[in-house]
């Protein structure tokens, strides 16, 4: 396994983050609308979105590892998070052990990706991160079979809430059948973040709640410190069917 750690950093060779390094984050709120952890989503540059689902698993590898990168530096996640927990999207080559993970599991939330089929070593895999302390999460949860054979070892299942409207209470149901937290994602609208409630959600995520920060992580060697320099590009609220937001960049 190729993994290299530098002064408590997570570091790996086929990351290739080159000259700059970003990552989106957007929150994930409790009912009281405090932050219960944070999305981390690979990003290049300013562009806000991206359908990283759809690229071949290889490259998918490689946005993870650059974020997990970009997040578990020597300085820690603490600057990025504060004390929330954080969620990021794991392929299959991270959960059966082909790349490393970090080992933050009080901080690391590993998040199952809606590509990952379920097999036998998925679900060792799945057992092994559990037994070390990781919390799983179900992304994109619509019921598929592969989705079901991990509930018993998730701690929270995500739903996107076209999906729930779409497919009607049973799939909440079905959700929360093994106990785990129900996060309600793609939340536009306060009458959308209301029926999620009486469904049975108790945290949410989407642009309603939270717009998605587009923050600039490459290193900036400096003379007092070698903390990577954070800045923002900050993406105004995303409606629903609307192209990529236009993003500006800020310093903080």
């Amino acid at each position: 396994m190729d993994q290299v750690h530098v002064d408590g950093g997570f570091v790996h060779p086929r990351a290739q983050a080159g000259s700059h390094v970003f990552v989106g984050r957007q929150g994930i709120l409790d009912a009281t609308g405090s932050v219960h952890g944070y999305e981390f989503l690979y990003r290049a540059g300013r562009q806000n979105s991206l359908r990283v689902d759809t690229w071949p698993a290889p490259a998918q590898d490689r946005a993870t590892l650059r974020v997990l990168q970009a997040l578990f530096t020597p300085t820690g996640v603490r600057s990025l998070a504060a004390d929330a927990h954080v969620f990021v999207n794991f392929t299959r080559s991270f959960l059966v052990g082909d790349l490393p993970v970090p080992d933050e599991p009080e901080r690391l939330v590993i998040e199952v990706v809606e590509s990952v089929r379920t097999d036998a070593a998925v679900l060792a895999g799945v057992r092994r991160l559990r037994e070390r302390g990781f919390r799983i999460a179900i992304d994109d949860f619509v019921g598929l079979t592969s989705q079901v054979a991990l509930l018993p070892y998730a701690d929270y299942v995500k739903v996107d809430c076209r999906d729930l409207f779409a497919r009607g209470p049973a799939l909440a149901t079905l959700a929360a059948s093994t106990g785990a937290r129900l996060v309600a994602e793609r939340i536009e609208t306060a009458a959308e973040l209301e029926a999620c409630r009486a469904l049975g959600f108790r945290l949410f995520q989407g642009f309603h709640l939270d717009t998605t920060l587009v923050l600039n992580r490459t290193p900036v060697p400096s003379l007092r410190t070698e903390r990577p320099a954070l800045r923002i590009v900050d993406a105004p609220r995303q409606r629903p069917g609307t192209a990529a937001d236009t993003v500006r960049l800020a310093a903080l």
